[in-house]
């Protein structure tokens, strides 16, 4: 059978699980939702990232009532696709049960690793939108690309948040995240489940514009599975037993005090089994 085919096959049996996921529960694992629920904010370069990383934000609104945000930093690169985008973005997030935010009405424009430089000013505008989002929310924990992931979006808003943290005088973590490029030190490795692997892919396939093109959400659960064969090593440590789940993602989570990043969190493994709560996660 050509990967075609067996792409096509595969796509066939996740729209019929989609439709019997229904929407996303709130679990009561023990120990149990949190009496004051902590927000979340996920800055995502592009619509369809709170979805390939969204598996620790997913993971905290369903087993602790979380309050789950994405915020669109931009809606790609081509005019006319954007409102269809942000049309696209919102199906998704409704998928996982994540609010959907954005900076201005079509989101950010030039975020890139050398707009502080070429662009002073407009830089400076992106910062204090940024900034006033976290300032406004809140969160206890934001996920934004790490500093080398190899896409020149992703890059600038790595960027573009720290500056904004520092900006906004945040108090947080931050879970620096990958797709284009591996990091160097992840140090959470969060599994996902059958079903809620089984959710992100769905609410990928919302994007439907981007898909068309590509059908990477056919290809997600081979990258989460390579997490769980890297993390087992660098997160656990070499020579380690490697977990026995099948799909994880990968995650640096850096405490951030008044702005300044300072220092990692330790090295932790968090299996499905175990609800994930402010007490795990937060220092």
């Amino acid at each position: 059978m050509s990967p075609e085919a067996d792409l096509a096959r595969w796509r066939e049996h996740l729209t019929r699980f989609a439709d019997l996921l229904g929407p996303p529960p709130d679990r009561q694992a023990p120990p149990g939702r949190e009496p004051q629920p902590q927000r979340c904010l996920v800055f995502a370069p592009h619509p369809d990232d709170e979805c390939i990383v969204g598996a620790l934000p997913l993971r905290l609104k369903q087993e602790a009532g979380w309050r789950v945000a994405n915020v669109a930093v931009t809606l790609g690169s081509n005019p006319e696709r954007r409102a269809a985008r942000w049309a696209e973005l919102r199906d998704a997030c409704g998928v996982l049960g994540f609010e959907c935010l954005r900076p201005g009405a079509d989101g950010l424009t030039d975020v890139r690793p050398d707009t502080a430089e070429r662009e002073p000013a407009l830089w400076r505008s992106h910062v204090q939108a940024i900034a006033a989002l976290l300032a406004e929310h809140r969160p206890a924990l934001v996920l934004a690309p790490h500093a080398r992931d190899d896409n020149p979006s992703h890059i600038g808003v790595h960027h573009l948040v720290v500056e904004a943290l520092a900006a906004a005088r945040s108090n947080t973590v931050l879970a620096l995240t990958e797709f284009w490029s591996t990091q160097e030190a992840p140090n959470a490795l969060v599994q996902t489940g059958i079903a809620d692997t089984a959710r992100l892919i769905a609410a990928l396939e919302r994007h439907a514009g981007e898909i068309e093109r590509n059908p990477y959400h056919l290809r997600l659960p081979a990258f989460l599975a390579d997490a769980v064969r890297r993390g087992g090593e660098l997160v656990l440590g070499a020579g380690e037993a490697p977990p026995d789940f099948a799909f994880a993602t990968l995650y640096r989570l850096v405490a951030c005090h008044g702005g300044r990043l300072a220092g990692d969190l330790p090295r932790r493994v968090f299996p499905a089994d175990q609800a994930l709560t402010s007490a795990l996660l937060l220092p």
